[in-house]
């Protein structure tokens, strides 16, 4: 993944901070974007997204290809979001180790597969289709979970090693999601991460979560808190990546915040020389 460009810091597109961002254009170097937000685009999001890719770096995000999915994949989906990507032409995309859909269908959120050879092969055979449609390099994201399915042949990160590994696919690390788990289910990150093959990060995602009942959310809610801050100083210190990426969907806050954490990570890029 060494030869992907560096992007800097980057901010998850949302729209009720869209004028916002145009006035503090300087402090985004680039936007991740919801790719389902543009498949059948109506004309005014089309506009939007012309807007957007005319000022900004633009790296599709996408929540619903379902890669996990045993019956394989939406062709329909997937053709639409192959013409999405090559109109933006980006140096990479990215979408989640999850399935989404099951039977045909859709279960509307991110749900974890069990940690087997045989769920290796669904994901990689999934991918091998994937190319068939898209050539730009596809990262991964790990994903948070409440509860950890029976029969696992490998730990979660042997598992996304497997993935990444057997696929040749860059891995999006979303360090908040890490956090989480390892908060949940009462592992070390420091394990985690020697686990995991690390030249294969090629961006990270971060935000604050809450807790409920005792378990910590993942609910792209609140600020970063200070583990998190921790996670990324260790993994940047660690790994060359391209995109560090704040993905706030809840409780926005007013635009200075988002920028004061953004210019947190981009302190932490410049203190190991990943970016001016």
């Amino acid at each position: 993944m060494s030869h992907l460009p560096t992007l800097g810091i980057g901010l998850g597109f949302r729209e009720p901070f869209r004028s916002d961002l145009f006035l503090h254009q300087q402090q985004v170097d680039f936007l991740e974007i919801v790719a389902e937000h543009y498949l059948d685009a109506p004309p005014q999001k089309q506009q939007e997204l012309e807007l957007l890719a005319d000022h900004f770096p633009l790296i599709p995000h996408a929540i619903n290809l379902s890669l996990g999915s045993a019956e394989g994949l939406d062709t329909d989906y997937l053709r639409k979001l192959a013409t999405l990507i090559k109109q933006l032409n980006p140096p990479w995309w990215s979408e989640h180790i999850c399935f989404t859909k099951a039977g045909g269908v859709d279960i509307g959120h991110l749900s974890p597969l069990p940690y087997t050879h045989e769920a290796v092969e669904v994901l990689c055979r999934n991918i091998e289709q994937v190319r068939r449609y898209v050539d730009v390099p596809l990262i991964l994201e790990n994903i948070t979970y409440m509860v950890t399915l029976p029969g696992a042949e490998m730990t979660e990160a042997q598992f996304l090693t497997e993935v990444v590994e057997r696929s040749d696919c860059g891995l999006l690390l979303d360090i908040t999601n890490l956090h989480i788990n390892a908060v949940n289910h009462n592992y070390d990150v420091g394990d985690f991460l020697s686990q995991l093959p690390l030249e294969r990060i090629v961006q990270l995602h971060f935000v604050g979560g809450h807790w409920h009942n005792g378990v910590l959310i993942d609910s792209h809610s609140h600020s970063t808190p200070k583990e998190v801050w921790q996670l990324m100083d260790k993994v940047v210190a660690k790994v060359p990546v391209k995109g560090i990426v704040l993905e706030r969907d809840e409780n926005l806050p007013p635009f200075a915040e988002l920028s004061a954490e953004l210019e947190e990570a981009r302190k932490i890029g410049k203190r190991y020389r990943r970016w001016d």
